[in-house]
């Protein structure tokens, strides 16, 4: 039995739907279907769950919602009059985002997060009907009827243990179950969203729950690629990778899934296979637990920018104990999260996400380090971005190191810090965003091109 998801893309519109069913009928292990709400039809359009999140702050602050209520019901018709679905369905979905506008008010968080959720919750009870009007026994099911448990955490909502017990009985369904994405309910029944990536969330615990043989995640590309295909032109596709590799990857920068997204299915060694549902023939990408190492180390370059470090000197430093802890303290004490923290004897750089702090705040913590830690200087730079090659193959293969390092070299590219994780599944690279592109082309050309 599989699961299988469907992103925003993927049912954007009637047409979409179609090779949606198509798709299921080809094969009878696809048992449960997850489903995103509409997403974009092209570039200039709106994602529906985009208009459900206006729709909810302005019925939450008590504006005019009219117009962005029509929006939302006339996506959800249009989709409904291209398969010929009627208008009963319609109703249903109306008279849903009616009653959510009677929500409590109170709880502004678990108010918005309903009307987030409305957005995948609805659009399976339209794919449902449309697959049963195809002659695909189906029935759409409600999370709160699967035993779909989650922390009360809106918009970060963490799975209950005692969930998989629960949707482990949907095996037992003759009918394809139509299953929505994003969200669970707490234990009090208060709808909670999971955070980005959820329905990719939402299919990964369904295959822990059910122990699915595979998980197939369908959207619009035909694999997981080697580097970013708005970067890199025509860059290759991946056909196997582990889930430290994927994990690493999508850490780094690749927006095909969520780094945490796969995490309940990685649990139970469950494969995971990436599949484009404009073109269902390509091969796709599968994750799995091991691969069979090829001769090419690196298996996929990653970027992401909007980063800064904070460099602390001080003479002696690792002399003195508990240095590091007064550093975490500091930052925890502001709600400062990092990303890393590369040292030396006497030197320590942290490596953070600039959207954290405002200028003021970013002043202040400099001030606060040089204080509390009697630094000898405490600088800090911005607009760094963090390139990252990942590859179970790496530490099996000689000059690495050195082909990372020619290129940026012969790019003119400055490294500002170099971390290896101890895995030695990937090295990351810190360097001014500005020239993020052309290191993502140089290591490309390096470690795919050049043989």
């Amino acid at each position: 039995m599989n699961v299988i998801k469907f992103g925003g893309s993927s049912l954007a519109s009637g047409s979409q739907l179609k090779k949606v069913v198509q798709i299921v009928k080809d094969d009878a292990a696809r048992k449960i279907v997850v489903v995103s709400a509409p997403g974009k039809r092209s570039a200039e359009d709106e994602k529906v769950t985009d208009l459900l999140i206006g729709f909810g702050m302005k019925a939450l602050a008590g504006h005019d919602y009219s117009s962005v209520l029509s929006k939302i019901v006339n996506r959800y018709q249009m989709i409904a009059e291209e398969l010929s679905l009627g208008t009963e369905i319609i109703g249903e979905i109306r008279q849903n985002l009616d009653d959510l506008i009677n929500g409590n008010k109170d709880e502004p968080d678990y108010y918005l997060d309903a009307f987030k959720a409305s957005g995948e919750n609805n659009n399976a009870k339209l794919v449902a009907a449309y697959f049963n009007k195809e002659g695909v026994p189906a029935r759409y099911m409600n999370p709160k009827e699967a035993g779909l448990l989650v922390t009360n955490e809106p918009g970060n909502a963490q799975v209950l243990s005692e969930s998989y017990e629960e949707l482990a009985k949907m095996r037992d369904s003759e009918e394809v179950i139509v299953f929505p994405g994003f969200f669970g309910y707490t234990r009090d029944g208060k709808v909670c969203t999971f955070s980005r990536g959820g329905s990719d969330i939402t299919g990964s615990i369904l295959a822990n729950g059910i122990h699915a043989d595979l998980y197939e995640n369908f959207t619009d590309v035909d694999a997981i690629f080697t580097a970013n295909p708005n970067v890199v032109e025509n860059p290759i596709g991946i056909k196997e990778l582990t889930y430290r590799e994927m994990r690493e990857l999508s850490y780094g920068g690749f927006s095909v899934l969520h780094d945490e997204a796969l995490q309940p299915a990685f649990k139970l060694g469950i494969p995971v296979q990436i599949k484009n549902t404009n073109n269902p023939s390509a091969s796709g990408t599968r994750i799995m637990k091991e691969r069979q190492l090829s001769d090419q180390g690196v298996i996929g370059i990653a970027s992401s920018s909007g980063f800064s470090s904070i460099y602390i000197d001080k003479y002696l430093m690792n002399r003195e104990i508990g240095f590091g802890r007064k550093v975490l303290e500091i930052l925890e004490s502001r709600g400062i999260s990092y990303e890393h923290m590369p040292s030396g004897i006497d030197n320590l750089t942290i490596i953070l996400h600039s959207d954290q702090m405002s200028s003021e705040e970013e002043q202040s913590l400099l001030v606060q380090l040089e204080e509390e830690l009697a630094a000898d200087s405490v600088k800090v730079e911005h607009d760094i971005a963090l390139i990252m090659i990942v590859g179970e193959g790496m530490r099996e293969r000689m000059f690495t190191m050195s082909k990372a390092a020619t290129a940026f070299s012969e790019n003119n590219i400055n490294i500002d810090m170099i971390n290896q994780g101890a895995s030695e599944v990937s090295v990351m690279f810190g360097i001014q965003a500005k020239h993020e592109d052309l290191a993502v082309k140089a290591l490309y050309e390096a470690f795919f091109e050049k043989k």
